[in-house]
């Protein structure tokens, strides 16, 4: 027997990870971290940044904790262990009734006992000791329950047992702690226990008594050091709130959330690649009469991030410092959970908790599984996905708590935010559907844990779904969750990736929609052979580029157009709404392209993503918003104003300049140096040496920093002249649909010759043969982007026997034509 398991009490100087039989995981890991990382030096910053501020340390607050002895030591004082015994030998574990009665009578038993004398004593004397290290009479604190059998890699008990914050004084304090005790028994965590398949009476509690920080009076929340929807580990993701942390498991608000980028900020960039706007309209704050109240956030701080830049930074180090120590520990790569809190008194952040993030850290499979759902209709309601699967059942809507019995196995739980309480429902529900949350809502947490489908922040999902409605909740859209009216057919494909053949043959993927790319992270690739700008430019800036450039002009009665002047006032509603962060609207734009190529780029980094500028025809720069004021009409905008002829005309030029600005910011700031540039459209050579000129003129030089630049190969001035683009590029990326539209003297878009459009005919295929072997003999890149090897059997021979360098292609082949290529080149 050690001392430390003689004692009632433990500072957290004193406890080690070691020590979860006697503190429990909770309470061991915030003594783990105190020991050892509070004068740890985080990641170094680059030399060229040597006057930037040091992170020296991580930041937690002190306390100490009621150790598993002085459980049982309560416990058997008060004669209660054989009474709890009893009562549970009479729990029914399939009746919720069963359920709530047993939970009842054993909280009731704790709750009517009296701490013994000597302990009571001793957790008097060291909360006087803490409030004296903070320099107060009765410091404000959490009281916090630390199972024996918490934060484990493979069970979390996350929200199972109870937390009492901003608690003073020594009456308080004594009482939080043996309601602490109580919660070990209250439903939620019966039932997780058994689903889990814990024993009720083998597992201890020990109750940890922490320093409050003042996050109230500014911001807290929580981070994982991964992406919690794909596993993807190579970011570290934090949402922030206004206020205590606690109104985000709640799922009352949809929080800020930023992703910070691993490996370059280890290099010392500034890689935070997502930073999303949150809805932060209630907030929890300190109550007078101690615990906590909840009011309303005032409309202008809705519309402030809850973090500045900097901060955001420092806590994805300390969340990087906090991984690594865990990992080495073990062994093993051991992703993390973490609470943070900013004191708003000393404007300090704060590292509050860390626990194994329980749904990836076991193992990430080597299975990779496609879901194709076949559905032509719109969806009923969408919100943000939550688990890359999809359920399908008849909806309950359960409006509170008290209605829980009603809800029966397989249904759809749809209601307006969970809470632990609701555990023994959820478990058995084929998906979960809620108004409000978030991503680290409490819904979202245990639907991950539990491998369920749902959908958080749906905002009307109650109102707009009824109870026997029959629904398809698909997630497996990225963050789009969608939700269906009746029974909708998918298919469910599974690729053991091990069994998947390397080729010669580079198999490359394209991508546009940034929120796909950590999880077509995962297919065996070669990097990105095509990034499409002009997704993220209609999906998630929306607004035509010169719209944002001459934002300010357009408020100028001699801008407007005497035919537009009436749709200006509108136009400039629409901007403020959707740009509402931003003050510079050329900022916006910058930003937004930038974050979006960043995920892509950071997804499949280190390898190389080639990003193409935007290649938007005329009449698709129109659909954008503002697009009417700034484009003309074509009567073929396919063979049009587009690509590299827009970057030089004078007045399109401003917005190709913001497009290079976003490159820069990737490659620069973000550190993401694996992207690299192509040209589309580029119709002659002398238009491809002034596009790189004006590129250079807004700071993209072409070998500096390794940067390449390729040019599109999709019109045959591009293969008759390939030597001298080839002068001039780093390489040629084959567009077949384009090649084979100009070769053939035909217009993609019309519908009556389109069956001539095959880029299997032979004009089409010498051309594509030609460029290959140029490119081979001058040892540049040559690739392909389009779904004709896919499509085709045989024009994938060709193009593996005329030694392409690489094909790239939509992400649902991928698997499917490196297995048919493997099969060619074994010929």
């Amino acid at each position: 027997m050690t001392k430390k398991s003689q004692k009632n009490i433990l500072w957290f100087k004193e406890i080690s990870s070691k020590d979860v039989p006697l503190i429990g995981g909770k309470n061991a890991s915030l003594g783990e971290m105190y020991r050892e990382l509070t004068g740890k030096r985080i990641h170094p910053v680059k030399s060229s940044e040597a006057g930037a501020k040091q992170f020296n340390r991580v930041n937690i607050p002190n306390g100490f904790a009621l150790t598993s002895r002085a459980y049982w030591y309560f416990l058997k004082k008060n004669k209660i262990n054989k009474k709890i015994k009893e009562i549970l030998r009479k729990f029914n574990p399939k009746n919720l009734a069963s359920l709530k009665e047993t939970s009842h009578q054993i909280r009731e038993l704790i709750l009517k006992s009296k701490l013994p004398d000597d302990l009571e004593k001793e957790t008097i004397k060291a909360y006087q000791k803490l409030s004296r290290e903070y320099k107060e009479k009765n410091t404000d604190v959490a009281v916090r329950s630390s199972g024996t059998a918490e934060d484990l890699p493979r069970a979390s008990f996350a929200g199972q047992h109870e937390t009492y914050l901003n608690v003073k004084g020594e009456k308080d304090l004594l009482l939080a702690v043996k309601k602490c005790i109580a919660s070990l028994f209250l439903a939620r965590a019966i039932s997780y226990r058994e689903e889990k398949g814990f024993s009720h009476t083998k597992i201890a509690l020990s109750v940890g008594i922490q320093k409050m920080v003042r996050s109230d009076l500014a911001s807290s929340g929580v981070i994982f050091t991964l992406d919690t929807e794909t596993g993807f580990p190579n970011v570290v993701l934090i949402n922030s709130i206004l206020g205590v942390g606690e109104m985000i498991v709640k799922g009352k608000i949809t929080p800020d959330e930023f992703y910070v980028f691993k490996p370059t900020l280890k290099q010392g960039f500034k890689p935070i690649i997502v930073k999303n706007l949150g809805r932060k309209t209630r907030k929890y704050i300190y109550n007078k009469i101690g615990g906590l109240k909840e009011i309303k956030v005032p409309q202008k701080n809705q519309l402030k991030f809850s973090l500045n830049n900097e901060e955001i930074l420092t806590l994805a180090k300390w969340a990087c410092l906090i991984e690594e120590h865990y990992s080495k520990k073990t062994k093993r790569w051991l992703p993390q959970d973490i609470e943070w809190a900013k004191d708003g008194k000393t404007k300090k952040l704060f590292i509050v908790q860390s626990r194994p993030e329980t749904v990836y850290a076991p193992e990430i499979g080597n299975f990779y599984k496609e879901y194709k759902i076949r559905v032509k209709e719109k969806p009923i309601l969408t919100g943000i996905a939550i688990g890359n699967k999809i359920g399908v059942g008849k909806v309950k809507v359960i409006p509170n708590i008290s209605q829980i019995r009603k809800f029966k196995r397989g249904e759809v739980l749809v209601t307006k935010m969970t809470d632990p309480d609701w555990m023994p429902i959820m478990r058995i529900a084929s998906a979960i559907i809620t108004d409000e949350g978030g991503k680290t809502a409490h819904a979202a947490i245990v639907s991950r844990e539990l491998g369920l489908p749902c959908i958080v922040g749906t905002r009307k999902g109650t109102q707009v779904l009824k109870t026997g409605q029959m629904i398809t909740a698909d997630c497996t859209q990225g963050l789009n969750g969608r939700i269906y009216s009746g029974k909708v057919p998918f298919e469910i494909k599974k690729y053991n990736l091990k069994k998947i053949p390397k080729t010669k043959t580079k198999i490359m993927v394209n991508i546009g929609a940034p929120e796909i790319a950590f999880k077509t992270s995962f297919l065996p690739h070669d990097g990105v052979g095509l990034v499409r700008e002009e997704f993220i430019i209609a999906e998630k800036i929306r607004v035509h580029p010169l719209a944002l450039y001459h934002y300010k002009k357009l408020k100028t009665p001699t801008f407007a157009k005497a035919s537009v002047g009436k749709q200006i006032s509108k136009l400039i509603k629409k901007i403020d709404e959707i740009t509402i962060e931003h003050k510079d609207k050329r900022e916006y734009f910058i930003e937004e392209l930038a974050e979006g190529i960043a995920q892509i780029a950071a997804a499949f980094w280190p390898k190389e993503v080639i990003v193409r500028f935007s290649d938007f025809k005329t009449n698709e720069y129109k659909n954008l918003i503002g697009g009417e004021i700034f484009e003309g009409k074509e009567a073929n905008p396919m063979l049009g104003f587009r690509g590299a002829s827009r970057y030089l005309d004078k007045i399109f030029q401003p917005a190709f300049g913001m497009e290079c600005q976003s490159i820069k910011m990737v490659r620069n700031e973000f550190g993401l140096k694996n992207v690299n540039l192509m040209i589309p459209f580029c119709r002659t050579v002398e238009e491809g040496k002034k596009v790189l000129e004006i590129m250079k003129k807004f700071g993209l030089k072409q070998k500096e920093d390794k940067l390449r630049v390729y040019v599109m190969c999709e019109i045959p001035s591009n293969v008759v002249l390939a030597e001298k683009f080839l002068d001039i590029f780093d390489g040629m990326s084959i567009g077949s649909n384009d090649l084979t539209q100009l070769t053939l003297g035909l217009d993609r878009d019309n519908a009556q010759i389109a069956y001539v459009g095959d880029e299997q005919n032979e004009a089409v295929k010498k051309m594509i043969k030609d460029v290959i072997k140029i490119c081979k003999k001058r040892k540049k890149y040559c690739g392909i982007c389009g779904q004709g090897p896919s499509d085709f059997s045989d024009f994938a021979e060709f193009l593996v026997e005329n030694k392409i360098e690489s094909m790239s292609l939509n992400p649902d082949v991928v698997v499917k034509t490196k297995l048919n290529i493997s099969k060619i080149e074994k010929k």
